[in-house]
C-alpha cells in the first residue's frame, strides 16, 4: 500500500473535465428547454465522467504509475469495454435520480400553481404601448399554462381593479373567456400607483387561497410610483410570494429601481424591455422558469437563500464526486483505486458544490465560469487523492499452463473482485 501520484494523469483528468465541461455546457443550453431536467443533468454528469475517464485511462495508458504494468499489459481491453457503462451509464443515473430528488419542494416549499398578472393601465401607456402589445403577450402566456395553474388578473393606474378573479386554465374555452375580459379592456388618463396594484393582488390572493397554494406576481409598469410600498413588500415575503418585475420603456430611472427593489425584495427577476413587442418573450421566460430548479443552475424565488437545499446541493455533487471516483476504479479494475478516487469525489463534490451554490447568479457567463471551476477542482482532487489514501497496483497475473512456474499461486491481487490466491484470475 503506497501513497503516490501520476501527475500524467491529474494533467490528462483536468483536460477531461475541460472537455466534458464543454459538451454538458452544450447539452445544457439546447437540451434544458425541451427535455426534461433529470434527463439533462444526469447526461451533463455522465459526459463528465466520460471525458475523465477516458483521459485518466490514457494517462495511465502511457504512464501506469497508479495501476502498474501488469494492468497495461493484460487488462486494457477489459479497462475500455467497462469505460462507458462504468462513466457515462452509471453517472446518467446517479446524476439524474439526484435531480429529482433535489427538484422535490421539501421543507415546506411550494410548488406555484397559481400567477397574478399586475398590469398597468396608466395614461402614459398610450404612448408606452400604442398597440397594446402587454395585453397581447398577456394572452399568449395564458394560452401556454399547463391546464394546473390557474390566472388572475389586477389592472392598476392610480386606482386598482381586479378584472379576472383566478380562473383554471385548463381548457380553452377558459382561456378565451379570460381573452374577452382583456380585449375589453378601456384605456384611462390615470397615474401610478404600485401600492394600490400590490394590495389588490394580494387581497386576491389571499381571498382565493389562504396562502395554501404556492404564488407568483407578475408586475408590468412603464413608470414610477410616489406611494410607499414598504409594506406591501413585507406582506409578500412573509407569505413567500415572488413578484416579477417588467419595466416598459422606462424613462424615469427611479421607476427601473423602484421595479428592481421589488423583485429583489421578494425573490423575483426584474426584467427590462425597451420595445413593447418584447413583452411576450419576456413573460415566457418567466413562465419557464418556475420551479426549474436544477443541480447546475441558479436557485431563484423563496428559496435562494435556503439552507436546506444548499445542503441538498452539497450532498449531491458529494455523492457524483463519489460516484465518478469509483467509475474509474472500476474501469481500471482495483478496488484500492475505487477506494481512493472515491473519497477524492466525495471531497471534490463537496468543493464543487458549494463553489456553485455561491457563485451561479443567473447571468450565464458567469455561471458557465463556476460551473468550469467546479469541474476542474472536482477532476482535481480526485487525481490528487492516491496522496492521501494509499492504493494497491493490480498485479493479477495469467496463468501459463494452470500457474506459476514452480508455485501455483500468484501475488496478492488488486482487483475488484478481491480474489488473492488464484493464479488464473484476469481481475474479475
Amino acid at each position: 500500500m503506497q501513497r503516490k501520484i501520476n501527475l500524467l494523469l491529474l494533467l490528462f483528468s483536468l483536460i477531461g473535465g475541460a472537455i466534458g465541461f464543454a459538451i454538458g455546457e452544450v447539452i445544457l443550453g439546447s437540451l434544458l428547454e425541451t427535455w426534461p431536467r433529470f434527463a439533462v443533468v444526469g447526461l451533463y454528469f455522465g459526459v463528465l465522467a466520460l471525458c475523465i475517464g477516458v483521459f485518466c485511462l490514457i494517462a495511465e495508458l502511457i504512464a501506469p504509475r497508479l495501476n502498474g504494468n501488469s494492468w497495461r499489459q493484460r487488462y486494457t481491453d477489459l479497462s475500455w469495454k467497462l469505460l462507458v457503462p462504468s462513466t457515462l451509464v452509471l453517472l446518467f443515473i446517479v446524476g439524474g435520480l439526484l435531480q429529482l430528488l433535489y427538484g422535490l419542494h421539501l421543507g415546506g416549499a411550494k410548488q406555484v400553481k397559481d400567477i397574478v398578472l399586475v398590469i398597468d393601465n396608466s395614461g402614459s401607456m398610450l404612448e408606452t404601448d400604442p398597440d397594446n402589445e402587454r395585453y397581447t403577450a398577456a394572452k399568449q402566456l395564458i394560452d401556454n399554462m399547463d391546464g394546473d395553474k390557474r390566472v388572475a388578473i389586477v389592472m392598476f393606474s392610480n386606482t386598482a381593479e381586479l378584472l379576472q378573479p383566478f380562473v383554471n386554465v385548463s381548457s380553452q374555452e377558459k382561456k378565451n373567456e379570460i381573452h374577452a375580459a382583456i380585449d375589453a379592456i378601456e384605456p384611462t388618463d390615470g397615474g401610478t400607483d404600485f401600492r394600490l396594484a400590490l394590495s389588490e393582488a394580494m387581497k386576491t390572493i389571499q381571498g382565493e387561497t389562504g396562502f395554501a397554494r404556492g404564488t407568483m406576481v407578475i408586475l408590468l409598469s412603464d413608470g414610477f410610483s410616489e406611494s410607499s410600498i414598504n409594506q406591501q413588500i413585507e406582506d409578500y415575503k412573509e407569505q413567500q410570494i415572488v413578484i416579477n418585475t417588467v419595466g416598459l420603456s422606462v424613462v424615469d430611472t427611479r421607476g427601473s429601481a423602484l421595479l428592481q427593489q421589488i423583485a429583489d425584495a421578494t425573490g423575483g427577476s426584474y426584467y427590462d424591455v425597451t420595445e413593447a413587442n418584447g413583452v411576450s418573450l419576456v413573460f415566457q421566460n418567466i413562465y419557464k422558469k418556475l420551479d426549474n430548479r436544477t443541480l447546475l443552475t441558479e436557485r431563484k424565488g423563496t428559496l435562494e437563500d435556503s439552507t436546506l437545499y444548499m445542503l441538498l446541493r452539497i450532498l449531491a455533487f458529494a455523492l457524483i464526486g463519489l460516484a465518478i471516483g469509483v467509475s474509474l476504479g472500476l474501469v481500471f479494475d482495483n478496488r484500492f483505486l475505487a477506494l481512493s478516487f472515491g473519497a477524492g469525489g466525495i471531497v471534490g463534490g463537496i468543493a464543487a458544490g458549494y463553489i456553485l451554490d455561491y457563485g451561479l447568479s443567473g447571468h450565464d457567463f458567469t455561471d458557465g465560469f463556476w460551473r468550469f471551476i467546479a469541474a476542474l477542482v472536482l477532476a482535481a482532487v480526485i487525481g490528487l487523492f492516491t496522496l492521501i489514501v494509499p492504493i494497491r497496483e493490480n498485479s493479477g497475473t495469467k496463468s501459463r499452463g494452470g500457474g506459476r512456474k514452480g508455485s501455483g499461486s500468484a501475488l496478492p491481487s488488486a482487483g475488484m473482485g478481491g480474489r488473492s490466491k488464484d493464479s488464473r484470475s484476469h481481475g474479475f
